[in-house]
């Protein structure tokens, strides 16, 4: 399927070989230093899109700083984990640990792979269901969904995912890779089989689908920001989901995340009028979610 260019480009008045990159801040409204970093780049004009955590405490924030700039993109960062060790969050939709979204201290579990192995179904679409509903009730016009850790991404939940983005008319965050491509990102036979199909299924139904995944390292090293202008510049052909994690450098971030001078390298970098510049230079086309949901 990858080895076929992507219809959404023409959808977009562009070209099969146009390299298109949503530059995509996760995880807004983990802290209050993310919300703050988003507010800086998207005035800066550089990031087009992001989506906000609401099982976080710092969702209110984001959610008011949405609705006093409305014309910012943001999605919904369906969340069913919770990774770091002494800052947590938990379900919204229930408090009942026989669901299997909850650990026994009853945030939800550290890891992608314990809430796909104990989470019941039924309880996490609600919980997904959940989550979108309290963007829709916050006043907000969602962009897109997508997932944090890749959580969704288990045979048992694909589906609720996508029942979801088509009941609100939201793009989903999903690749168009076949089965083999699947497995080599990490998804098991399964769940592989089923995302090949439901790619064909999506595709045929014009609902826009992305290409590539490509997210800058959380490991900090010297010249990180020469790492993230030769990450843009090998970006193919196709739509691109790039992830970056930026993060104003507060007491805040540093106590919460191990990682957090990446994630300050992050927003340093496109804050930068010479990341800015790179972009332009190699002829990168950058959109939001926004224009995908456009074509819904």
């Amino acid at each position: 399927m990858s080895s076929i260019p992507n219809p959404v480009l023409k959808r977009l008045g562009l070209s099969d070989n146009d390299r298109v990159a949503i530059i995509h801040t996760d995880d807004i409204g983990m802290c209050q230093s993310n919300v703050e970093a988003y507010r800086d780049l998207w005035e800066a004009g550089i990031i087009s899109s992001g989506a906000i955590m609401y099982p976080c405490p710092w969702a209110n924030a984001a959610i008011d700083m949405v609705r006093n700039n409305p014309k910012m993109d943001m999605g919904v960062h369906l969340t069913l984990t919770s990774e770091w060790q002494f800052y947590r969050w938990g379900p919204i939709s229930t408090r009942d640990r026989r669901l299997g979204m909850m650990d026994e201290e009853g945030y939800f579990p550290h890891t992608s792979e314990e809430v796909q192995k104990n989470g019941k179904p039924a309880a996490v679409k609600n919980e997904l269901a959940a989550q979108i509903d309290r963007a829709f009730q916050s006043g907000l016009q969602p962009t897109h969904i997508d997932t944090h850790m890749g959580s969704v991404a288990a045979a048992k939940f694909m589906s609720a995912y996508i029942a979801l983005a088509k009941k609100h008319k939201l793009p989903p965050m999903i690749f168009r890779m076949d089965e083999v491509e699947w497995r080599a990102n990490g998804l098991d036979a399964l769940t592989a089989k089923l995302a090949a199909r439901l790619i064909h299924q999506l595709e045929d139904q014009k609902i826009p689908l992305l290409d590539h995944l490509v997210a800058l390292p959380l490991e900090w090293r010297e010249g990180y920001r020469e790492i993230t202008k030769k990450t843009l510049s090998d970006l193919e052909p196709g739509i691109t989901h790039f992830i970056i994690h930026p993060n104003k450098d507060t007491p805040e971030i540093r106590a919460i995340a191990p990682d957090w001078q990446a994630r300050v390298a992050n927003y340093e970098d496109f804050m930068s009028d010479e990341v800015r510049q790179h972009i332009r230079n190699i002829g990168l086309h950058v959109i939001g979610y926004r224009a995908l949901a456009e074509l819904m």
